[in-house]
């Protein structure tokens, strides 16, 4: 198997690492094997492939953070069409943006991967809703 070199805080390597002991890996690698398989297979889901979706996406990052807010705003601006809703808010010392997209699973996989991609993110979460079941909910 080839060996792939990864740059980390020490922080991020001493939770990996205590992931592996707490539920019985073989180490590390193990743990970042399954995190990347996780990821890659996040948004591989046929039953929303053709789908109408409305997606719920929050992002957290620490107040003052400037290159992290330009950036959240120059894909706000990107990803326009799809964006149903933004709203801005802060709680403790993060700021919070939470967007409400309607699009299909792609323009949304790329939206999130997008945000998880800008420096000092401190997370990136979501939920995802069939519009077509919702129109199902209505009329029953």
């Amino acid at each position: 198997m080839p060996v792939v070199s990864v740059s980390m805080p020490t922080e991020l390597i001493d939770r990996l690492d205590a992931h592996a002991v707490e539920h019985d890996y073989t180490g590390r690698s193990e743990v970042v094997r399954e995190g990347a398989r996780a990821l890659l297979t996040e948004f591989d889901d046929d039953r929303l492939e053709d789908s109408s979706l409305a997606g719920v996406i929050s992002v957290f990052y620490d107040f003052g953070t400037r290159h992290v807010e330009r950036r959240v705003t120059e894909l706000r601006h990107e990803h326009n069409d799809h964006i149903a809703s933004n709203d801005h808010s802060h709680v403790d010392d993060y700021c919070v943006d939470l967007f409400v997209l309607e699009a299909d699973l792609e323009d949304i996989s790329t939206f999130v991967g997008k945000l998880r991609a800008i420096e000092d993110v401190e997370a990136v979460d979501y939920s995802l809703v069939p519009l077509e079941s919702m129109s199902q909910v209505r009329d029953a």
